[in-house]
């Protein structure tokens, strides 16, 4: 077998699949600028607490129970959604919220970071992504890396440089594969630039490009891969972080 004989790599630019995301129900409304954060736990806070409320929802016979979320925050609308895990998932949930209407993303989550120096809870930008995942294949040709949306990374930026909110801006590791984090591949992703490693962030930044939305990744640095060791670096406050995180998201998406 060669390597053109993979089926990953044969990308097809054709725009309209056999399933499509599309809804009944005028979407005419949805918010453009979303909210989209890796922490599940937030939403069932959030909607206890009256911060955020069911706008719209997709269920099928396959999957169930993922909701478009609405708030409002400065006197403004902003939608609210959960990519859920792994590349997959998130660029389903993904495609699902543009094709609900929104236009404008400021994703956050979380990641291991491959430079122990690195703090924990640092916000890290990413300016690019390493597609060692399969989804992003599916969505703009093969290529080693993918490059986050310029704009957005500049508007991120200047928003944190203008609150004094301490960050890095850098390239991330996007696996599908977490438990085969191996210390030859960590060195190798290192020695190409990589600063931290997640799940999703390439396959979003493909969904984004190909659908032509905008999307900004912020990714927080959690454990530490970079050792011979896996350093969760557990925290007893890690608790009230997410939910800072989200407002300064917020803040962000004020002014997109």
């Amino acid at each position: 077998m060669v390597f053109r004989d993979i089926p990953l790599i044969e990308y097809d630019p054709e725009r309209i699949s056999i399933i499509n995301p599309k809804f009944e129900l005028d979407t005419s409304d949805v918010p453009e600028r979303c909210i989209f954060p890796f922490y599940g736990s937030l939403f069932i806070e959030f909607e206890k607490m009256g911060h955020i409320h069911k706008l719209m929802s997709f269920d099928s016979t396959v999957v169930s129970g993922i909701h478009l979320y609405e708030m409002f925050y400065e006197n403004e609308r902003i939608a609210v959604m959960t990519p859920g895990f792994g590349a997959p998932f998130a660029a389903g949930n993904l495609e699902l919220a543009i094709a609900m209407g929104c236009k404008k993303f400021i994703a956050i989550g979380s990641g291991g970071v491959l430079d122990a120096s690195i703090a924990r809870n640092k916000l890290i930008i990413l300016s690019s992504a390493i597609r060692d995942e399969g989804t992003s294949f599916h969505y703009i040709p093969p290529s080693r890396e993918i490059e986050a949306n310029p704009m957005m990374v500049k508007l991120i930026q200047e928003y944190l440089m203008k609150t004094n909110v301490e960050h890095l801006l850098g390239k991330t590791w996007t696996t599908d594969a977490f438990f085969r984090e191996t210390p030859n591949k960590i060195k190798r992703r290192k020695a190409e630039g990589a600063i931290c490693v997640e799940m999703e962030a390439s396959a979003l930044m493909a969904v984004a490009q190909f659908r032509k939305v905008q999307l900004g990744f912020i990714v927080a640095a959690e454990d530490d891969v970079s050792g011979l060791s896996w350093d969760l670096r557990l925290q007893k406050k890690y608790a009230s972080f997410p939910e800072r995180f989200f407002w300064l998201a917020a803040d962000i998406c004020l002014t997109l």
